[in-house]
């Protein structure tokens, strides 16, 4: 093994553009999942039965078939109805539509999670719906689902791989063809895990610093030393 040739690699422009074009896609798909998901989610809690058959048929197709038959179904079959996609737009559509079933069952249970007695108090204090998910359920429910989601990212992450099946030029095909040139797979995709490790660190790192942001008892331990010394004014103010 070369680890000259390794840093060659990962120095190179065409394995920094594809780990470039795999975070696109990557955070392309998960935006569009996320939005897909939670609109899944806020409809299964509406009481319309079309909706509710709706969703449980997305679920079920997008959470029962494998990612890779979706890709290769959206590149595929969808122009033999005129409807003609280039292989990245393609591979976001599939892996967002995928991503979407997930969300939707993990925003789900988030919603859920949150007692429907603080939602009926907030619409009883005169909160109108919209309010009541903005400033009461979703604040709490982010909190419940923040874990899973940061774990479907960088499952994201690493599903994207899948979409070089279809010729879109990410880390792993770029990989792929570098060693098929060269014959020096062992440093080829040595160089292409460290951008995968790199990248699922980042991801670790941001799901940790949410994490901690959004965690109400962190929140009052800092607050606390500004309690203490407006207490300790109040008591020298009683003194004098």
């Amino acid at each position: 093994m070369s680890l000259d040739l390794v840093f060659e690699y990962i120095v190179s422009p065409a394995f920094f553009h594809g780990a470039a074009l795999t975070l696109l896609i990557t955070v392309t798909a998960l935006f569009f999942g996320i939005i897909a998901g939670l609109v899944i989610a806020l409809m299964q809690e509406t009481q319309l039965r079309p909706l509710q058959v709706f969703t449980l048929i997305y679920v079920w197709l997008f959470r029962g078939t494998p990612v890779l038959f979706q890709i290769i179904f959206i590149y595929n079959v969808l122009p033999s109805f005129g409807i003609r996609l280039s292989a990245f737009l393609s591979a976001v559509i599939a892996l967002a539509l995928n991503e979407g079933a997930y969300m939707a069952e993990i925003l789900r249970s988030g919603l859920d999670a949150v007692k429907k007695g603080q939602r009926t108090a907030g619409l009883a204090l005169g909160l109108t719906t919209t309010q009541m998910m903005r400033f009461i359920v979703l604040p709490q429910a982010a909190r419940i689902v923040l874990p899973p989601m940061g774990n479907q990212m960088i499952g994201m992450l690493k599903t994207s791989a899948l979409v070089s099946v279809i010729a879109v030029e990410e880390l792993l095909l770029v990989a792929n063809q570098t060693a098929s040139a060269s014959f020096r797979y062992l440093e080829a995709l040595t160089a292409a895990g460290v951008y995968y490790l790199a990248l699922t660190t980042i991801f670790m790192v941001l799901q940790a610093m949410l994490e901690r942001s959004l965690d109400p008892k962190r929140r009052r331990r800092e607050k606390r030393p500004l309690l203490d010394r407006l207490l300790m004014a109040a008591e020298r103010a009683d003194v004098r």
